[in-house]
């Protein structure tokens, strides 16, 4: 037996590998999918099944791509429609993997088609359980995301019946293998491992130790963010098809000369520079969005930028490839080619740039007695917010930056020092303000980590806004 979990940190998803007696399964791919064919060719195992365990709405699956490459049959829970041809399995049914089995236990709850697959071993004893959605570390998936014409409500009570007819019936040592760990949207607070086991989590998720069904509708259903904008966009992707990865990226890989990028722009194309947010800040094409590549990139892209709009793209050259992949992940095929040489030939020709005026948290508090103007905005989560932030801070999410509105109460006296928690998000924040023609701003190095020592800034809790 042989049981991989492939875990990317920027989605904070795993897909899972299977392989037993030369016949493998795959269950909920990426979209590029090389590191499947590669463990496969190492395994000397033929793909013979891809198991979906619902419509992720956080990432573009991989099962079109897989099944294309290796004529392995899509398989999908009961209640699954799909645009494309698939197999839809009942509860309890149950599929070789050699001398292994996979057992279906529908689970609705985070969707009305989740499931989770029960891998037994060679003597058909519980070995492991691919929760996807249904339970995570810690926690379970959020009912609200995908529910056809449900209330949030009666899928969590659908979810509450899942966990304790199916998932707490099994063993307490079989192992738990979730499809997202900590920072994933698609629950509300997961835990730091990427696997538990159901003694674990019986003893320590508080989804499981709730007995009485309205109160676990209630606490399930609480203090739900909104969800990312771009989670309906990949859900109806993966539940009708998209475009061969391999016609994206040779869309996408088009290398534009200076004079070409500044074209495309004023046609309306929208730049995103993906260098790392340091580089970004100390020059960039004016009219950029910066998401660097070194944090929850696929996330805040999904987030922030439009599906609908040709985007040409800014990289560390040779990044160019990897930004592509990690765009067409959560469902963007519209990159239309990427500036030869990077921001250095923008550079060299001479053209036109922007820049991002970065400070200390000491400078700042010496501003703050001086400056009837200044306006401290933090683009946490309202969560990290509450847990603690400078006094007289104004909070705005990053998430809620694509709003016009959000941003049309900043007045052009204002001196706005923009800061996150460590310095990726402010950047991305900046330079969003930036598009949008506010340029009296500045980034605070280091965010919230450093801010929060400088003896100048006064630090304060509101726990009443945690939403």
């Amino acid at each position: 037996m042989f049981v991989k979990q492939l875990y990317t940190n920027c989605l904070s998803e795993a897909a899972y590998f299977i392989e037993a007696g030369g016949v493998a399964a795959v269950i909920d791919p990426l979209r590029d999918i090389d590191v499947y064919l590669d463990l496969a060719k190492e395994q000397n195992a033929v793909i013979k099944y891809i198991f979906e365990t619902h419509f992720h709405a956080d990432f573009v699956s991989g099962h079109l791509e897989l099944a294309k490459a290796t004529g392995a049959q899509i398989i999908y829970g009961p209640n699954a429609e799909t645009g494309f041809e698939t197999y839809v399995a009942k509860d309890n049914e149950e599929f070789a993997i050699g001398p292994l089995t996979l057992k279906v236990l529908h689970t609705p709850g985070h969707t009305l088609e989740s499931s989770c697959y029960l891998l037994l071993d060679e003597q058909k004893a519980p070995y492991a359980v691919f929760t996807g959605d249904t339970l995570f570390v810690g926690d379970v998936g959020r009912p609200d995301l995908f529910s056809g014409n449900l209330t949030k409500e009666e899928l969590a009570g659908h979810l509450f019946d899942s966990l304790n007819n199916k998932i707490k019936a099994l063993p307490d040592n079989v192992i738990v293998y979730p499809a997202h760990g900590p920072g994933s949207a698609c629950g509300k607070n997961l835990g730091p491992n990427t696997y538990s086991t159901i003694g674990d989590e019986k003893s320590s998720n508080y989804a499981l130790l709730a007995t009485d069904k309205q109160k676990f509708i209630e606490e399930v259903t609480s203090g739900l963010t909104t969800p990312p904008s771009y989670f309906p966009i990949n859900a109806r992707i993966n539940k009708e098809g998209y475009d061969a990865l391999q016609a994206v990226m040779d869309k996408a890989l088009q290398p534009l000369t200076p004079a070409e990028f500044k074209k495309r722009t004023k046609e309306g194309a929208l730049i995103l520079d993906t260098r790392p947010a340091t580089e970004f800040g100390d020059g960039f094409v004016p009219g950029s969005i910066s998401i660097g590549l070194e944090g929850r990139f696929a996330e805040w892209a999904g987030s922030l930028l439009p599906f609908d709009q040709e985007i040409i793209l800014v990289t560390t050259p040779g990044k160019e490839e990897e930004t592509v992949v990690r765009l067409a992940r959560v469902g963007f095929d519209n990159v239309n080619g990427y500036l030869k040489g990077g921001y250095p030939a923008w550079e060299a020709a001479g053209e036109a740039k922007d820049l991002i005026i970065t400070v200390e948290p000491d400078e700042l508090a010496m501003d703050i007695p001086h400056d009837d103007h200044l306006v401290i905005v933090d683009v946490r989560k309202p969560a990290e917010y509450a847990d603690g932030h400078i006094k007289n801070a104004i909070s705005l999410p990053l998430g809620d930056m694509t709003d016009p509105g959000k941003l049309a109460d900043f007045d052009d006296h204002q001196n706005l020092y923009v800061h996150c928690q460590g310095g990726y998000r402010s950047i991305i924040a900046c330079s969003i303000l930036k598009r949008e023609g506010i340029h009296n701003l500045r980034n605070v190095d280091g965010g919230y980590n450093k801010m929060k020592d400088e003896k100048g800034l006064e630090v304060v809790q509101e726990k009443n806004v945690l939403n």
